[in-house]
């Protein structure tokens, strides 16, 4: 029995990796496309039009500037290790012409080309590649074409994957509706959960949803570094130039998104607390509920706006998501809702904000956005 166990797991498991193999291989053609083209490229460029014997390092210059990597300034990054690359060569060229070579040469070489790293850039691929650029320069047999050949090999690969990665980029809306799509799906489910703890009365669901709800930081941080290569491409690259609004748009919406799952955070730590020391009226849970459930299906037509390619439909489902979220906001009233203790009213409470944020994601300026929201007795503003 535990065999079967065990094999049916790692069946499970190899499934998985496969599924997420492919996965991996399908969004990566672009750019394998791209590293092929432009180390190729580069070989071909300092051998047939510089006449260099063997150019290794353009295409490996090529080849690790454009290497795969999620996120980050994408073409600052190629800049990086282009220049990484070219001074480590240099340096390596300089400093066998003066030393020779040999396994304490190569050592020298190494040190000042760390230390020369460390004082123009303290990025860690820039260091990285200088330093083996330059102690590769030592350790190879010395090149035909003369002292600073394979540095100008490194020139041209980095000047190919600079003209890749600047007229053949990849999409940058492609990376952000991944990434918001399964943020929105975390959210809603932290939404949907929260429903369940009030409806069940379980404080141990509640603390449960607040862990997933804590779960989606990371998401969030992978979708705002994303955005910064995606708007990196989209104002730089004349291929998506056009598409620059577009994934404005969503960095825009992004930012508000963050806000209403920051809020959840702390609207599923009040849950826990109040459903352990307090007792709800049976119409209050019954409206909370529907609130929570109400929410999470209009987050869910939100990560669909986002997400979609289509400009016509992706406002044909923020239409769609105000409209929900108006509905949601103009129950959030704690004695309309049941509500008649002061701890369920901060629940109700920090339904509000939440869902401002939510609506300004949609669209909505902040003043229509607070509009939306019954006024609080005694309360001037929303």
């Amino acid at each position: 029995m535990a065999t079967g166990t065990r094999a049916h797991a790692f069946l499970r498991a190899l499934r998985t990796r496969t599924r997420v193999g492919f996965t991996r291989v399908r969004t990566g053609v672009l750019q394998a496309f791209q590293m092929t083209v432009a180390s190729v490229g580069a070989y071909l460029i300092a051998e047939q039009l510089l006449g260099h014997h063997g150019p290794i390092f353009a295409a490996t210059a090529a080849l690790v500037s454009l290497g795969f990597a999620k996120g980050g300034l994408r073409y600052r990054r190629v800049l990086e290790v282009s220049i990484g690359c070219t001074l480590g060569i240099a340096v390596g060229d300089a400093l066998i012409h003066v030393l020779g070579t040999g396994v304490w040469q190569a050592g020298v070489v190494l040190m000042t080309s760390i230390l020369l790293a460390r004082f123009l850039d303290n990025g860690t691929l820039f260091t990285t590649q200088m330093g083996l650029q330059s102690v590769l320069v030592v350790l190879l047999p010395p090149s035909q074409d003369g002292v600073f050949a394979r540095s100008t090999d490194a020139v041209v690969g980095g000047l190919c994957a600079l003209a890749m990665a600047y007229f053949v980029p990849t999409d940058p809306r492609r990376q952000p509706r991944e990434d918001l799509r399964r943020l929105v799906e975390q959210f809603s489910r932290v939404l949907r959960e929260a429903g369940r703890a009030v409806e069940d009365y379980d404080s141990t669901a509640a603390w449960l949803a607040l862990v997933r709800a804590r779960q989606t930081q990371p998401l969030v941080d992978s979708v705002t570094t994303g955005l910064k290569a995606s708007l990196e491409i989209a104002r730089a690259s004349p291929l998506y130039r056009s598409r620059r609004a577009e994934v404005e748009e969503i960095e825009h919406s992004i930012h508000y998104l963050d806000l209403a799952v920051r809020n959840s955070r702390v609207l599923a730590r009040r849950l826990a607390s109040v459903l352990n020391h307090v007792t709800l009226s049976d119409e209050a849970v019954v409206s909370l509920t529907g609130a929570l459930d109400d929410l999470a299906d209009a987050v869910t037509t939100l990560g669909n706006a986002l997400a979609v390619a289509s400009p016509g439909s992706r406002e044909s489902y923020l239409r769609q998501a105000r409209n929900e979220l108006a509905d949601v906001a103009g129950r959030l009233l704690p004695r309309e809702m049941g509500v008649r203790t002061m701890e369920g009213e901060t629940l109700v409470l920090d339904m509000r904000p939440m869902v401002v944020d939510l609506l300004e994601a949609a669209g909505m300026t902040h003043e229509e956005a607070r509009a939306q929201m019954p006024p609080l007795e005694g309360w001037d503003r929303a």
